[in-house]
């Protein structure tokens, strides 16, 4: 068992050899002993089922701190069993223990509260939830729920109880009165806005009452079970007419019995439902990510496309690539112009510069004349026995040097 500051809190686990389905946390307060959370306890064990049972202390309802620091821990405690093995949780909540616990694990997993797990084990928890139970719950909370608690019969039962209760009752409920009185207002909205936001994490509620309750009174309890069904939840409401407060699983075990497993297998069957739409949310993600990078791939290639035909702007740029063609005889010109047609590539049209222009006399550093044309070149010194000149006529460099003085 371990102690916190808002509570106390400890495991039950299914002794049997069979798979455990899933954990059921139990949120109790005062007002109901912790004897009589073993025949809670037992049912769900027998099911199949490993518990987690939260003691909340008597003054959480009144200071939220301490309800926080308390479902703060329960959710550590619960993150590191469920990263080894993720499975269904079943929130069920006896009396009070709505208001002195579970409603802050609500808000911590919902990012609504001071105290904060990391995104990763919020969600973690959240796919987990599966269902909810609400024995005798929830306890609408004012200003002398105190007072009704104590004044209640479980209570007044416990030994050295006297008469002294009441009158202190009566002292805590003029103090919570005069101190309390507008925090109190903003608690029980708080409070119950959060009961009624937990319709978002999908799981059936099971509401267990009694009209013979009278600090869970039946038109408060009906009024939430029909506030959460107008917001989409899937409620199933059990009333019973002779049962106390926490007294239903006494008074009808069969019959209460019989609704636990109905919504213990509804929990099974949501926690499925909910494994199967995150593999699918994976699948689609990752499938996202594949057509992205098909996508910029194929981008990549349009423009190194757009990239190589704009080396083809003018008529005139281009060159033929080599052939084999080469080679052949000249009875195959016909074939290889139409091949070299079919390989021609066209180069971009660069800008030329004129010798003649101010920038070709910067760049040859002199004016080239125009008409080299009747020049009077002459050559000394002879080849092979001739002079240049005459042997220069006959030289197999002649083509090539004629088309050097062209180009000059």
């Amino acid at each position: 068992m371990l102690n916190n500051g808002g509570g106390r809190f400890y495991w039950v686990r299914n002794d049997s050899t069979e798979k455990v389905q899933g954990i059921v946390v139990i949120f109790a307060w005062v007002s109901i002993h912790e004897s009589h959370l073993k025949n809670y306890v037992n049912l769900y064990s027998s099911l199949g089922w490993d518990s987690l049972v939260c003691l909340a202390d008597f003054l959480n309802p009144i200071f939220p701190e301490k309800a926080t620091s308390l479902a703060f821990v329960v959710l550590s405690e619960l993150v590191e069993v469920l990263r080894v093995r993720p499975c269904p949780l079943v929130l069920a909540t006896f009396s009070g223990g709505s208001k002195a616990c579970m409603y802050k694990v609500l808000q911590i997993i919902e990012g609504a509260c001071e105290a904060q797990l990391n995104l990763d084990d919020s969600e973690l928890v959240r796919n987990c939830i599966s269902g909810h139970i609400y024995d005798s719950s929830p306890v609408d909370f004012t200003s002398d729920l105190v007072a009704r608690f104590m004044l209640h019969p479980t209570i007044l039962r416990l030994p050295g109880s006297t008469k002294l209760v009441s009158l202190a009752a009566k002292g805590v409920t003029s103090c919570l009165d005069a101190l309390f009185l507008t925090r109190f207002g903003s608690q029980r909205t708080e409070y119950w806005q959060t009961l009624y936001s937990s319709v978002s994490l999908g799981a059936p509620y099971l509401i267990l009452c009694s009209e013979n309750d009278d600090c869970a009174p039946y038109p408060i309890i009906y009024n939430f079970a029909q506030s959460l069904q107008d917001l989409g939840g899937s409620v199933r409401l059990v009333k019973w007419n002779g049962s106390p407060h926490v007294g239903h699983y006494k008074h009808y075990p069969i019959q209460y019995r019989a609704a636990v497993i109905w919504l213990l297998e509804q929990a099974l069957s949501v926690h499925s439902q909910k494994i199967q739409h995150l593999r699918e949310k994976t699948a689609m993600e990752e499938h996202d990510e594949i057509s992205e990078l098909i996508c910029n791939l194929q981008k990549a290639a349009v423009n190194s496309n757009e990239s190589f035909t704009r080396v083809a702007r003018g008529p005139n740029d281009h060159f033929f690539l080599p052939s084999s063609a080469d080679c052949n005889n000249g009875g195959e010109t016909g074939s290889l112009q139409n091949e070299q047609k079919e390989r021609l590539v066209h180069l971009p049209n660069h800008p030329s510069i004129s010798a003649h222009s101010v920038l070709g006399q910067v760049l040859f550093d002199a004016c080239v004349p125009k008409n080299v044309e009747g020049w009077d070149i002459k050559f000394s010194g002879s080849l092979n026995g001739q002079p240049f000149a005459s042997a220069r006529k006959h030289s197999p460099l002649n083509a090539i040097k004629c088309i050097r003085r062209s180009r000059l």
